[in-house]
């Protein structure tokens, strides 16, 4: 019999990572067999679009809930290389929509091949005075700069506009998500010793947090969907997302945040700091779905790719996590550290 309080730990996952996994694991088997169900029972015309689409979601949670998983249990190095390939794709999408022209290629080739890298290596080294404002500021200030260089000023505000903003979605703010690793050090030794810590020496605690922050606000988008498919009728914003509900929104981000409150375990924070967190998470989640919605609707596009299956594209699953991680990881980081 497995002893779910003794489970080995294995890179950054502990025992009680374990059960956070195996519980999501439960829930994932829960939904396979409900899309099994309901594709025998709705045979429909009518309803083959909303199983083809149930199917495609279950199936591409199952490869993201594993390569989560996965990276977890190789450790903080693993883990960072991957929200870094995440940024870079999503970057990639961003860029790939916005309208850019070929004297902003040396710009982009800053962006893609040395600020991102540069970027990534400091979330590794826990460099946080580096990290907090190579982005924001010397980026920032450096890549208008180049763009100007090249001599073109039609568009020059939206150019470098969306060039900033790109990598400031893309990069910066979904790299907070990573960088929650590097936070339990500072709240054991603080803040001085934190920054000079060995690079990848983030543990378990730091895997825990990010787990928390994921499963609250991708459960948010998730259960918003449930709700406003089951009860939505009052759109929020129609012209951005007629999907988007306030029967959707209100039951989705309490349910969420009910979910965070029952986790708080897995945190340093008690039930009641855990319901508040997830309940900004939830909030800060919906606000950045809602914006990059706004985006797709200036573009006329319905996703950012296609590169996962009944998601879209890469910033299609992590865009409520571009808002939701900073404000996560700095607040966690002020009163916890």
């Amino acid at each position: 019999m497995i002893d779910l309080f003794n489970l080995p730990t294995v890179g950054l996952i502990d025992a009680t990572g374990w059960r956070l996994l195996l519980g999501v694991l439960a829930v994932l088997i829960i939904a396979s067999l409900a899309t099994l169900i309901l594709s025998h029972t709705l045979t429909s015309e009518r309803h083959a679009g909303l199983i083809t689409n149930l199917r495609a979601r279950t199936w591409a949670w199952w490869g993201m809930v594993a390569v989560i998983a996965g990276v977890l249990m190789l450790g903080e190095t693993a883990t960072v290389i991957l929200f870094a390939v995440l940024s870079f794709l999503a970057l990639r999408e961003f860029i790939t929509i916005s309208p850019t022209t070929q004297r902003d290629h040396g710009a982009l080739v800053w962006m893609f091949w040395i600020i991102l890298p540069l970027h990534y290596i400091s979330v590794w080294n826990h460099w946080y005075g580096f990290f907090a404002m190579f982005i924001p500021v010397y980026a920032f200030l450096f890549l208008p700069a180049r763009q100007a260089l090249a001599g073109d000023t039609k568009s020059f505000m939206r150019r470098a506009s969306v060039v900033q903003w790109s990598l400031m979605v893309s990069v910066y703010a979904v790299s907070h998500v990573p960088a929650l690793l590097q936070l339990p050090v500072a709240m054991m030794y603080g803040r001085d010793v934190a920054e000079g810590s060995a690079p990848g020496s983030g543990g378990p605690a730091g895997a825990n947090l990010l787990l928390f922050l994921v499963i609250v606000v991708q459960g948010s988008d998730v259960l918003q969907y449930v709700w406003g498919k089951t009860l939505g009728k009052h759109p929020i914003a129609p012209k951005v997302s007629p999907n988007k509900t306030w029967e959707g929104f209100i039951g989705g981000v309490l349910s969420a945040t009910a979910l965070g409150t029952t986790l708080w375990w897995v945190t340093p924070f008690t039930w009641w700091q855990a319901a508040i967190f997830a309940f900004l998470s939830c909030l800060l989640g919906f606000a950045g779905g809602l914006v990059m919605s706004s985006i797709k609707r200036d573009r006329g596009i319905k996703d950012f790719g296609s590169l996962i299956p009944g998601h879209g594209g890469v910033m299609d699953r992590i865009d409520s996590l571009t808002f939701a991680g900073p404000v996560f990881f700095h607040l966690v980081r002020f009163f916890f550290s």
